[in-house]
Protein backbone atom coordinates (compact mmCIF):
# COMPACT_ATOMS: atom_id res chain seq x y z
CA UNK A 1 0.00 0.00 0.00
CA UNK A 2 1.44 3.30 -1.09
CA UNK A 3 0.15 6.45 0.58
CA UNK A 4 1.07 10.07 -0.07
CA UNK A 5 4.55 10.93 1.29
CA UNK A 6 5.78 7.34 0.82
CA UNK A 7 9.33 7.00 -0.49
CA UNK A 8 9.78 4.66 -3.48
CA UNK A 9 12.76 3.22 -5.31
CA UNK A 10 12.94 3.64 -9.08
CA UNK A 11 13.02 0.41 -11.08
CA UNK A 12 14.26 1.84 -14.40
CA UNK A 13 17.24 3.72 -15.83
CA UNK A 14 15.53 7.09 -16.31
CA UNK A 15 18.01 8.81 -13.97
CA UNK A 16 15.96 9.08 -10.79
CA UNK A 17 16.86 7.08 -7.67
CA UNK A 18 14.14 7.90 -5.13
CA UNK A 19 10.59 9.19 -5.53
CA UNK A 20 8.09 10.52 -3.03
CA UNK A 21 4.41 9.97 -3.77
CA UNK A 22 2.35 13.16 -3.81
CA UNK A 23 -1.03 12.03 -5.12
CA UNK A 24 -2.69 8.83 -6.28
CA UNK A 25 -4.35 9.17 -9.69
CA UNK A 26 -5.33 5.85 -11.20
CA UNK A 27 -6.75 3.79 -8.36
CA UNK A 28 -10.12 2.55 -7.21
CA UNK A 29 -9.29 3.69 -3.66
CA UNK A 30 -7.83 7.24 -3.66
CA UNK A 31 -6.14 6.71 -0.27
CA UNK A 32 -3.83 3.82 -1.25
CA UNK A 33 -2.00 2.78 -4.41
CA UNK A 34 -1.28 -0.84 -5.26
CA UNK A 35 0.57 -2.56 -8.13
CA UNK A 36 -0.43 -1.05 -11.46
CA UNK A 37 -1.76 2.26 -10.10
CA UNK A 38 -0.52 5.59 -11.47
CA UNK A 39 0.77 8.19 -9.01
CA UNK A 40 2.14 11.73 -9.14
CA UNK A 41 5.56 11.86 -7.49
CA UNK A 42 8.43 14.22 -6.87
CA UNK A 43 12.03 13.15 -7.48
CA UNK A 44 14.15 13.16 -4.32
CA UNK A 45 17.51 11.73 -5.52
CA UNK A 46 18.98 11.57 -9.02
CA UNK A 47 22.07 10.17 -10.70
CA UNK A 48 24.49 12.91 -11.85
CA UNK A 49 24.45 14.18 -15.46
CA UNK A 50 20.94 12.94 -16.31
CA UNK A 51 18.07 14.72 -18.04
CA UNK A 52 15.74 14.35 -15.04
CA UNK A 53 16.32 16.92 -12.31
CA UNK A 54 15.80 16.83 -8.56
CA UNK A 55 12.42 18.12 -7.29
CA UNK A 56 10.79 17.57 -10.69
CA UNK A 57 7.15 16.43 -10.57
CA UNK A 58 6.52 13.33 -12.69
CA UNK A 59 4.07 10.46 -13.15
CA UNK A 60 4.98 6.90 -12.20
CA UNK A 61 3.36 3.49 -12.12
CA UNK A 62 3.76 1.19 -9.10
CA UNK A 63 5.47 -2.11 -10.03
CA UNK A 64 6.41 -3.58 -6.61
CA UNK A 65 5.03 -3.17 -3.09
CA UNK A 66 5.94 -4.59 0.30
CA UNK A 67 2.27 -5.29 0.90
CA UNK A 68 1.40 -8.77 -0.37
CA UNK A 69 -0.53 -9.10 -3.64
CA UNK A 70 -3.02 -11.97 -3.96
CA UNK A 71 -3.86 -13.38 -7.37
CA UNK A 72 -7.18 -14.91 -8.32
CA UNK A 73 -5.69 -18.44 -8.25
CA UNK A 74 -4.59 -18.00 -4.61
CA UNK A 75 -0.88 -17.28 -5.09
CA UNK A 76 0.44 -14.51 -2.81
CA UNK A 77 3.35 -12.37 -4.07
CA UNK A 78 5.34 -10.07 -1.79
CA UNK A 79 8.42 -7.96 -2.61
CA UNK A 80 11.17 -6.50 -0.44
CA UNK A 81 10.75 -2.88 -1.54
CA UNK A 82 8.31 -0.35 -2.93
CA UNK A 83 9.27 0.50 -6.51
CA UNK A 84 7.90 2.51 -9.40
CA UNK A 85 8.67 3.15 -13.08
CA UNK A 86 8.73 6.74 -14.38
CA UNK A 87 6.25 7.24 -17.25
CA UNK A 88 5.20 10.08 -19.54
CA UNK A 89 1.68 11.40 -20.15
CA UNK A 90 0.87 8.59 -22.63
CA UNK A 91 1.96 5.85 -20.22
CA UNK A 92 5.23 4.98 -21.96
CA UNK A 93 8.30 4.43 -19.74
CA UNK A 94 11.01 7.12 -19.86
CA UNK A 95 13.80 4.61 -19.26
CA UNK A 96 15.02 1.94 -21.65
CA UNK A 97 15.56 -0.83 -19.08
CA UNK A 98 13.48 -2.12 -16.17
CA UNK A 99 15.32 -3.66 -13.22
CA UNK A 100 13.90 -6.42 -11.05
CA UNK A 101 10.78 -8.52 -11.24
CA UNK A 102 7.49 -7.19 -12.65
CA UNK A 103 4.00 -8.66 -12.21
CA UNK A 104 2.22 -10.06 -15.25
CA UNK A 105 -0.92 -8.17 -14.13
CA UNK A 106 0.59 -5.00 -15.61
CA UNK A 107 -0.13 -6.46 -19.04
CA UNK A 108 -3.89 -6.45 -18.34
CA UNK A 109 -3.61 -2.84 -17.14
CA UNK A 110 -2.24 -1.71 -20.57
CA UNK A 111 1.37 -1.19 -19.46
CA UNK A 112 2.62 -3.57 -22.16
CA UNK A 113 5.83 -1.63 -22.90
CA UNK A 114 6.88 -1.88 -19.26
CA UNK A 115 6.34 -5.65 -19.30
CA UNK A 116 8.34 -6.00 -22.54
CA UNK A 117 11.31 -4.08 -21.12
CA UNK A 118 11.39 -6.06 -17.86
CA UNK A 119 14.07 -8.68 -17.36
CA UNK A 120 11.86 -10.91 -15.19
CA UNK A 121 8.07 -11.21 -15.29
CA UNK A 122 6.24 -13.11 -12.53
Amino acid sequence: MIKPKTLLNVADNSGAQKLMCIQIIGASNPQYAYIGDVIVAVIKNVFPNMSIKKSEVIRAVIVRTCKEFKRSNGIIIQYDDNSAVVIDQEGNPKGTRIFGAINIELRQLNFIKIVLLASEVL
